[in-house]
């Protein structure tokens, strides 16, 4: 097997209601004196009620672009450098908290993260996702030093839309999916590659489990244990399969198909995490496991998640279509070629769609 690395998680990670008081003393403990809070417009109002008051600590803030992008990260790493803040908090989303993380590791000082979405196990990765200004994919950039504080107020993110939620769920079913095709088939797994394989098969089942009282917590914006569970699912239990994995806990075919869905304008206003839940389907007929699709569908039902390339935006469905779709997400970069299961040509992936659509599994 390949040569892998370990970046199992933060230093410190609190969740609990009431969590950003703590906020001035854990950054005195590091000896974070003056800070700069990097958001979003949207984030910086979800999480301004919670704000506390800051008496030791000097902060300034910083609205992000809008972009983690290589551009962003030049000019507030350079913010950084000559305001001599020793310390960066970032409040939002997974591009913010993304470019927090860029910014911190340019620039040698701490990372703090108060995440606003539970859509995504940005909080707890030493990664990066880099896009252009446009917002195209450039690359992702693993970091050798992990965040030094996660600190959620749940209450943010019970608040945060739903579409986001149930997208971020669907974009965590596929930690188990994306890691089980490569770790499979690996006879003697070292230890970290047992946690990684164990927490991907959680997140498939405490997500298959809890989701619908936590959409329900989301709906009434009222707390509730199964919301909990979701959340530390999709941002702890999500950013271990990757950390303890490393490359064969991220992305496979699921995450390709979202990709080559991307060629399609039609699904451009479609969320990451329903492209890559319908990209798990795709998958699944591509690895021949169509009970396996059989058993999910009625989940997917239940709460909402795109089952057809209808559900994502595509109107009208021909061969010139999924082929351009097939033809990107099977290109030599892409991460469907991980799959140990063959050559994984665009004919095959072109097929797998037709066969997905065809059997009327909706």
């Amino acid at each position: 097997m390949n040569a892998f690395s370990v970046h199992g998680a933060p230093s410190e990670y609190i969740l609990q209601e009431g969590a950003l008081n703590l906020l001035e003393e854990k950054l005195l403990e590091r000896g974070l004196k003056k800070i700069l809070v990097v958001h979003g417009e949207k984030s910086w109002n979800a999480a301004k009620a919670f704000w506390p008051v800051l008496s030791e600590v000097e902060f300034d803030e910083y609205t992000y672009s809008g972009e983690c992008s290589i551009e962003e990260i030049t000019v507030v790493s350079e913010i950084i450098k000559s305001q001599s803040y020793n310390g960066v908090v970032g409040v939002g989303g997974g591009k913010v908290l993304d470019l927090v993380k860029a910014v911190c590791d340019t620039t040698r000082v701490q990372a703090v993260l108060i995440p606003t979405l539970a859509s995504n196990c940005s909080p707890w990765t030493p990664l990066s996702v880099l896009y252009d200004g446009s917002g195209a994919f450039i690359r992702y950039d693993v970091y050798p030093i992990c965040t030094s504080l996660v600190l959620i107020e749940p209450n943010i993110l019970v608040g945060a839309p739903l579409d986001l939620f149930i997208a971020g769920i669907g974009d965590t079913l596929a930690k188990w999916y994306e890691a089980d095709v490569q770790m499979a088939g690996i006879v003697n797994k070292p230890v970290p590659l047992q946690i990684s394989h164990y927490t991907a098969r959680q997140c498939k089942d405490l997500i298959i489990e809890h989701s619908e009282e936590a959409i329900k917590a989301v709906q009434t914006g009222m707390l509730n244990d199964e919301f909990i569970k979701v959340a530390e699912t999709i941002i702890v239990l999500g950013g271990m399969v990757g950390g303890f994995g490393d490359h064969y806990g991220r992305i496979a075919g699921a995450h390709s198909i979202h990709n080559g869905l991307t060629a399609l304008e039609e699904t451009h206003h479609a969320l990451h995490g329903n492209k890559v839940a319908y990209g798990i389907l795709v998958q699944l007929v591509l690895e021949g496991k169509l009970t396996e699709i059989e058993a999910l569908l009625p989940f997917y039902h239940r709460i909402g998640l795109p089952v057809s390339l209808k559900n994502i935006g595509v109107k009208e469905i021909s061969k010139e279509l999924v082929t351009k779709v097939a033809e990107k997400a099977t290109i030599k970069a892409e991460s469907i070629h991980v799959m140990p299961i063959g050559q994984i040509t665009p004919n095959r992936v072109e097929d797998a769609i037709f066969e997905l659509e065809k059997n009327n599994r909706i």
